[in-house]
């Protein structure tokens, strides 16, 4: 198993990975963003998202590629009013067949590590109310389920449908 920075070679199996997660999640025809989007937005002169990516050998019989992509975290800054400047892990993705093996826990650490190091004075994500075993997992490593707090969104037709009715 390897954890290294993502590339813009990477992002079809970044989109393969957010697509299993989608399906995992009960949202299967939720995703719209495209390969070249990953592209154009984690790549360009101002990145707005950055990854890493968990990968491992191949079957030595698989002649197309030596090592597979089996897992990713994608994270971007933002900025709090009261902290400064935080890091905000939108997915930590492991392929089913490879839960279990230490990768997810690998991934999560690389993230702790990039927060340590840009000395972010926090770190946030979401988790579904659903998912135990994450939330398991984040409670066991010292994270805090913040039960006060309900995530506000706004999607594209919500987003129209204000603006027209203002």
């Amino acid at each position: 198993m390897n954890i290294r920075k993502g590339t813009k070679a990477d992002m079809q199996a970044v989109l393969d990975l957010i697509q299993e997660l989608a399906v995992f999640e009960k949202e299967p025809d939720a995703v719209v963003v495209t390969v070249a989007d990953l592209e154009r937005d984690g790549f360009g002169e101002n990145p707005l998202f950055h990854t890493f990516v968990a990968e491992v050998e191949n079957d030595p019989s698989d002649s197309e590629q030596a090592k597979q992509i089996v897992g990713m975290a994608l994270y971007y800054y933002r900025y709090s009013t009261w902290k400064g400047r935080t890091i905000h892990l939108e997915d930590l993705i492991v392929k089913e067949k490879m839960r279990g093996t230490g990768l997810g826990l690998a991934l999560y650490t690389k993230i702790m590590e990039q927060g340590k190091a840009d000395n972010v004075r926090r770190i946030e994500w979401n988790v579904l109310d659903w998912n135990t075993p994450a939330i398991e997992f984040y409670k066991k490593s010292g994270a805090k389920i913040l039960a006060d707090w309900d995530v506000v969104q706004m999607d594209e037709q919500g987003i129209n449908e204000f603006l027209t009715n203002l």
